[in-house]
């Protein structure tokens, strides 16, 4: 039963009698109240004067002629009924006739108790007394009575309801589980069994939740999640991430709304946990004086950098590199440690979450965190990604996989962006060209012979000069005569292919390079057969260089 009063002034009069009315007058106005109750029509208004006079025997101080509308003054009369009662403290044996309890009107009508709530809503007026020392709902002989009156036909629907044979009770799940086969969800199920047998949709609702608590094995709409592999919840989950409504899962699936929902918050819950949460502690991260400095806006360069321009005809997902300008050692400290926090803070919020009761406002905070650490990464990436490009034009050699290399200088990058520490105030820029060059030594056979010239150790790296930023014109300049050959073999492929390329060597400044997996869930096609695709590609690309006499391996 809803306990919020719909109108001010009656829950301001329940508050004004509850704390001043003597007792014996506080009864003599639950009585009249019920009386009212009886007399209302909901289709109608009435003023609250009105109604205040009818209940109190006095007019109201004010003028007050606002209407009310008959349904919110039945609503509010019932629940100042049981308030002011609840306020007397009445025990059962002081009242003035038979009381019966919830319990006593089940078996009396032999319904359930909660079709006894159900009628509360519908006009059965209840009564607070204290019985065995506790304070209980009872209903008055004579209000039992009123309500009886007034709603014949849905008394005996409750009893007819109650009075249903086995036979009857099978043929509504019969016929449920016939139309639920069809894929439709429990409301759209009920209402037509309800249709087709003549009787009430919550009746019909009832059952079959009825007989799938007692026989789970062979319910019409199961709720048990383990009756659902973990594959199956993984699939909804999915199916979910690519537009499928929780309305349309359920129908496909045979299952409430609600069970859906449920296993998406779990499914999602379990994503959360996988997420790489890994930061770069700081002292700094646990003063909340200063989150607001930390997560400020990324300062802006007061230094004049030279932009080099890209060559003409460069495609706009290569040209894009020179358009991103370099950061200088403020910005840099800034983004890395703006990266590291939001890690640190979606890590905290994520010890806090509970698998199997995952709260949605706890885990949105979780993944907009994770996504702003994600941009944040992708901002100090992009700004670097020419140096991987001119390290992989300078050590590319006959043989070797140019577009190969520029893939794992890639991830080579985005690892070392993942564990720069910030803090001890030296340049990424050489700390990345030794992780790059550490990585090409192992894939590139050839390039052995530089590892004496990159062979270091963390302290050495760590301890080298402060970053001049100068280096990496040159290292732009060098790449510019090969990006128009790059440009002119790309377009031999076909759409589908120059997306695998572009996604999986990260030609798009504005994403990560992605694995297999990934790409294949993007364009909904299995990992191996984006491998088929890209090597297809590749075989294509060293093709088009060949016969442009391109040098860039086969």
């Amino acid at each position: 039963m809803n306990s919020d009063y719909r109108i001010v002034l009656l829950r301001e009069l329940r508050d004004q009698q509850v704390r001043f009315a003597p007792r014996a007058k506080r009864s003599e106005q639950a009585d009249r109240a019920e009386k009212l109750l009886s007399e209302l029509d909901p289709r109608k208004d009435y003023p609250f004067d009105f109604l205040f006079f009818r209940v109190t025997q006095v007019r109201p101080d004010a003028n007050t002629p606002r209407l009310i509308k008959g349904d919110d003054a039945v609503h509010d009369l019932r629940l100042f009924v049981e308030d002011i009662t609840d306020s007397m403290n009445l025990r059962v044996e002081e009242a003035s006739e038979p009381v019966h309890t919830v319990e006593d009107l089940s078996k009396m009508f032999n319904v359930s108790t909660k079709t006894i709530s159900r009628w509360r809503d519908k006009g059965l007026v209840s009564r607070r007394f204290v019985s065995e020392g506790r304070k209980r709902v009872g209903f008055l002989h004579s209000s039992v009575e009123r309500f009886v009156k007034q709603n014949r036909t849905r008394i005996e629907r409750g009893e007819r309801f109650s009075q249903m044979t086995d036979g009857q009770r099978d043929e509504i799940i019969d016929r449920a589980r016939r139309i639920a086969a069809t894929g439709a969800n429990l409301s759209e199920v009920a209402r037509t069994v309800a249709h087709e047998m003549n009787r009430s949709i919550e009746t019909i609702r009832y059952t079959i939740k009825k007989f799938d608590r007692k026989n789970p094995t062979m319910a019409v709409f199961p709720e048990q999640r383990d009756t659902l592999s973990e594959e199956d919840q993984r699939a909804i989950y999915q199916q979910h991430k690519r537009g499928v409504s929780t309305v349309m899962l359920a129908k496909r699936h045979r299952r409430t709304r609600g069970s859906i929902i449920r296993i998406l918050n779990e499914q999602r819950a379990a994503k959360i946990f996988e997420l790489p949460l890994d930061y770069i502690p700081n002292p700094e991260f646990e003063n909340e004086a200063n989150v607001e400095i930390i997560l400020a806006d990324m300062p802006t360069s007061t230094e004049s950098t030279r932009r080099i321009k890209p060559p003409a005809g460069l495609p706009p997902y290569l040209a894009s590199l020179y358009e991103v300008p370099l950061l200088n050692r403020e910005q840099e400290y800034h983004l890395f440690r703006k990266m590291n926090y939001l890690k640190f803070k979606a890590n905290s919020l994520r010890e806090q979450l509970k698998p199997s009761a995952p709260v949605v406002a706890l885990m949105d905070q979780i993944e907009k965190l994770y996504e702003d650490s994600i941009a944040v990464k992708n901002k100090i990436v992009q700004s670097n990604l020419r140096l991987v490009v001119s390290i992989a034009k300078r050590h590319v050699a006959p043989g070797d996989d140019f577009f190969g290399l520029i893939s794992d200088g890639n991830m080579s990058l985005i690892r070392a962006a993942e564990k720069f520490d910030y803090a001890r105030g030296n340049k990424f820029s050489t700390y990345a060209t030794w992780a790059i060059m550490k990585n090409f030594a192992r894939s590139i056979p050839d390039e052995f012979k530089y590892r004496d010239r990159f062979r270091t150790s963390s302290d050495e790296v760590f301890s080298m000069h402060e970053d001049a930023r100068g280096d990496h014109v040159a290292l732009e300049m060098d790449q510019a005569n090969r990006t128009d050959q790059i440009h002119k073999i790309l377009d031999t492929l076909d759409e589908r292919e120059r997306q695998i390329i572009v996604r999986r060597f990260g030609l798009d400044h504005r994403e990560e390079p992605r694995t297999l997996k990934e790409v294949g869930e993007e364009m909904r096609v299995t990992k191996e057969r984006i491998r088929q695709l890209e090597l297809r590609a590749l075989s294509k690309l060293r093709a088009a260089a060949e016969k442009a006499h391109i040098d860039v391996p086969e």
